[in-house]
């Protein structure tokens, strides 16, 4: 074996790990390989003999990579949903390879994704380093150019955003991620009844008009009315997950990562008594998303 296809097969060793870095810095499956090539150029460009620690070469410099990505694209939550994409939530397909992204969205969780979205680039490249993959605060430091107490604050910062405003106590919690959970099961296995043994029998859903079709009504009354809209989107359900939303559970909707859609609960016992559907995305950035245990 020459000393080329040696060092292809170890990058090739060190491939997923690469990839699970990116992906969580990146959020996207296609720009997390995009990045892992570009750490392959560089390693087939550089003097490997001299790298005393493939593996923790090959890392930092998938962030390098990642960190000038982050930088210089917008962020993603200022682009407009695309229609395509939009019509992919209803009918549980995406762009690219849906199955693949979403096996590795729910492996992260789309509400860290949604949450790590809006830290900015080195205050995500900290949380996701350190709280993620154990690298010391030293070498982040090296790769965000800051100190290693700096760069500390920065994953401080992020971890806080991450777990959002407790503002409820533990058992109410518990309590409301129960009553939570239950809907989202009921709702992935179609489970018309399901749904309506967890809505108070005189719920009221107000939806915005950025969630309904033109002319929709934007308020429903009722368990039976409410669960059968809610069954239309079943397949979609796929893109969905418990959260903090404002301090207490909620739902978000986020296909590839990107906040779509939120659904805000008020739980009365094992009831969900009111919800509010929200889409419009100034009312979307103005919510404070955290991420459930």
């Amino acid at each position: 074996m020459n000393e080329k296809d040696f060092l292809a097969e170890r990058f090739e060793e060190s491939r997923s790990h690469l990839r699970a870095v990116a992906y969580r810095m990146l959020g996207s499956m296609s720009e997390a390989e995009d990045a892992v090539q570009e750490s392959w150029l560089r390693l087939s460009r550089s003097d490997a003999g001299a790298i005393e620690n493939l593996g923790g070469w090959l890392t930092t410099v998938v962030a390098r990579v990642c960190l000038d990505m982050l930088r210089s694209r917008k962020s993603r939550s200022e682009e407009p949903l695309d229609s395509n994409l939009a019509r992919s939530i209803a009918s549980g397909e995406g762009p690219g390879d849906p199955e693949r992204e979403a096996v590795m969205a729910d492996s992260v969780g789309l509400a860290l994704l949604v949450v790590l979205d809006t830290l900015n680039p080195a205050e995500r490249l900290a949380f996701v380093l350190h709280d993620l993959f154990a690298l010391s605060f030293e070498e982040i430091g090296e790769i965000v150019g800051r100190t290693a107490a700096a760069t500390r604050q920065l994953a401080s910062r992020a971890r806080r955003r991450v777990r959002g405003p407790g503002s409820i106590p533990q058992a109410d919690l518990k309590r409301q991620r129960k009553v939570a959970d239950s809907f989202l099961a009921a709702l992935r296995a179609a489970d018309f009844e399901g749904l309506v043994a967890v809505l108070d029998p005189d719920v009221v859903v107000r939806i915005d008009s950025s969630a309904v079709a033109l002319g929709a009504p934007t308020e429903v009354r009722g368990a039976r009315n409410w669960a059968k809209g809610a069954i239309a989107f079943a397949r979609g359900a796929r893109f969905t997950q418990t959260a903090l939303v404002d301090g207490t559970v909620g739902v978000v909707v986020a296909p590839r990562g990107r906040l779509f859609r939120v659904l805000k609960f008020t739980i009365v016992g094992d009831k969900i008594v009111n919800a509010e559907v929200i889409a419009d995305p100034d009312r979307l950035r103005q919510l404070t998303i955290g991420v459930l245990d």
